[in-house]
């Protein structure tokens, strides 16, 4: 019996959802599309990860943050290097 190959997303296919995504025409049905293709623990580690962004923007610190939202500062760190090194300048995004 053959296993399934597990093939990693191409950058046409990423273009492909972004393009998707982007045809939401309110936050209601955007929400209803991530619903859709995200698992409920998916759902909730986007949504903890955009809070631990929007906490190192403001300016808090890891231990602030992970005491709040009641994770652990490893997953802190982990969104700090997303604020630190990401594709795009956080602190402006959210200025």
């Amino acid at each position: 019996m053959m296993g399934l190959i597990r093939m990693k997303p191409s950058s046409t296919h990423m273009e492909s959802l972004c393009r998707l995504l982007l045809q939401a025409k309110d936050a209601t049905e955007l929400e209803r599309l991530l619903e859709d293709l995200l698992t409920p623990q998916e759902r909730e580690a986007l949504a903890e990860r955009w809070q631990i962004i929007q906490a190192l923007a403001e300016g808090r610190t890891h231990r602030e943050i992970a005491k709040s939202l009641k994770t652990s500062v490893a997953t802190v760190g982990r969104g700090s290097r997303v604020v630190q090194f990401g594709k795009i300048d956080w602190k402006q995004k959210l200025a």
